[in-house]
């Protein structure tokens, strides 16, 4: 409207031909004919009425004839952008919905096409269809928040966690003290406990708590979030590395999550993580609560009406925090998991084993089956199960000083003392054991009787290792009173008294 204007003021105001007006104002001839021939049978005169807006100047320059057909019918086009987020929903079928209101409504291609301009009409981030209940979005804020500790006086920063329902909106965050695996997975169950379902897809950024190892087409997923998402039913989708519009979503709430709650609690001081998480859940609901600029409701009705009836039900028990390692077997059996020890089958020496970390249990996983599970203990001794150790390795393993003495008392009272001075004079356990082997030989070899014998004859001449109480039995020395000594008593390599004659 504004060149017809131009065309009525320069022909009718300045008198300038129609070529002279087709040139100012970058028109052909024949347009600026059309225009006063219009406006002439109009009965429009220069200078047109103040009170003549652009629209009413339209009708009087374009007339409807009779005849002509009138404007068909829109549709209320919020209703089909939220209907073409549920699944199965296509323009084609919206459009048959619509034909059967209005009969005689536009076509398919120029439904399509209005659709289209309506939808670039709204924010750059809703621009993306996303179907009910298929994804979250998940992220960190870049800003963290202070947290004073009274007692200390040190001030500990707590980073943000952001998600976001693609098709609702509907927004969770939290606070928690790092990204590291163990708070990133407690985060994504205390989300899914929040919706009160799980979505199809988890979308995440690239960080080392989700991703092991980044790719554009077979991303890595962490084992322990991996096992998360099993337990829950739900898929992990890696954005790619460096497409943040992958995960835009999210992007866009975590400026709201900043704008909305972080810069409105910049002036308070917290002392705990738990009263920060109460200040930003305040904050969430009103967020939450908040009206639509351009759709009817808010963030809370939309997850109510789209997302809350299409998510999965959350499982029946509750999610044990997993960590999985892996680590070879050494020579002695045993495996190290955090600076302590685990034993381990000895078929697997040298092998590389799975290892499942929970609260409470070590287990072992080789070609896919359990072959070890151990249960944590406070401290930091080897944990080691029996049913790993050979038999003698069992019997070492086991063997204590009171449980030799207690076979040496089934002996006699001699043979204890003699087994209770060997323990007191070599006092280590290896010497310990190898002292009941050998007595225990000897106990087989030549009975008990002349063991316990053997013994009073030891005590009493002074003998002090095991090989001299097998001499005094193999020389049948247990045999003589107690009267002959080591000095008197007949032997080969003495010669004897005769002998000086």
């Amino acid at each position: 409207m504004r060149k017809i204007r131009e065309v009525l003021r320069l022909s009718h105001g300045s008198l300038l031909s129609r070529r002279a007006v087709a040139a100012s104002l970058g028109i052909s001839r024949d347009a600026v004919a059309d225009y006063l021939v219009r406006a002439s049978s109009a009965g429009l005169t220069w200078p047109l009425p103040d009170s003549l807006d652009d629209a009413q100047l339209e009708k009087r320059l374009y007339p409807v004839e009779p005849g002509t057909r009138a404007r068909r019918p829109e549709p209320n086009w919020t209703d089909v952008h939220r209907d073409m987020q549920l699944p199965g929903a296509t323009l084609q079928q919206l459009h048959a919905e619509y034909l059967v209101a209005h009969p005689n409504g536009m076509q398919r291609s120029q439904f399509s096409a209005l659709y289209r301009k309506w939808c670039r009409s709204l924010k750059s981030y809703m621009r993306q269809t996303h179907l009910a209940g298929e994804k979250v979005f998940v992220d960190y804020a870049g800003p963290t928040v202070p947290i004073h500790d009274p007692v200390s006086g040190c001030v500990h920063r707590a980073q943000i966690f952001v998600s976001v329902l693609g098709a609702s909106n509907y927004t969770y965050a939290e606070a928690h003290w790092s990204q590291t695996l163990p708070d990133w997975i407690a985060a994504n169950v205390r989300m899914l406990e929040f919706f009160g379902g799980v979505p199809k897809f988890i979308v995440c950024d690239n960080l080392k708590s989700a991703v092991t190892r980044a790719s554009l087409t077979e991303p890595l997923v962490n084992d322990s979030y991996q096992n998360f998402a099993a337990h829950y039913g739900t898929t992990i989708q890696p954005a790619r590395s460096r497409h943040p519009k992958d995960k835009a979503k999210v992007e866009g709430h975590v400026l709201i999550v900043e704008r909305w709650i972080l810069f409105r609690l910049r002036r308070r001081v917290f002392t705990s993580l738990g009263e920060l998480n109460c200040a930003i859940r305040e904050l969430l609901d009103e967020l939450n609560s908040r009206p639509f600029q351009k759709l009817a409701g808010n963030r809370r009705s939309a997850f109510e009406n789209l997302d809350a009836p299409l998510l999965r039900s959350l499982p029946v028990t509750s999610y044990e925090y997993v960590e999985f390692r892996r680590a070879r077997v050494d020579m002695s059996k045993m495996v190290n998991v955090a600076g302590r020890l685990f034993s381990a089958p000895a078929r697997l020496v040298s092998q590389v084993v799975d290892i499942r970390v929970t609260a409470t249990l070590v287990e072992l996983v080789f070609d896919g089956r359990r072959v070890a599970s151990h249960v944590k203990t406070p401290g930091d001794d080897p944990v080691i199960d029996p049913a790993h150790l050979t038999p003698a390795e069992h019997a070492y393993g086991l063997w204590t000083p009171e449980r030799e003495l207690q076979w040496a008392n089934g002996i006699g009272p001699q043979t204890t003392a003699f087994v209770e001075q060997r323990l007191a004079a070599n006092g280590g356990k290896t010497a310990g054991y190898r002292l009941g082997i050998g007595m225990r030989k000897l106990s087989a070899e030549f009975g008990v009787d002349r063991v316990e014998a053997a013994c009073t004859k030891a005590i009493h001449s002074g003998a002090t290792s095991v090989s001299s109480l097998r001499a005094i039995l193999v020389n049948r020395l247990d045999m003589h009173g107690l009267d002959i000594t080591e000095a008197n008593f007949p032997h080969e390599n003495l010669r004897g008294p005769k002998h000086y004659h």
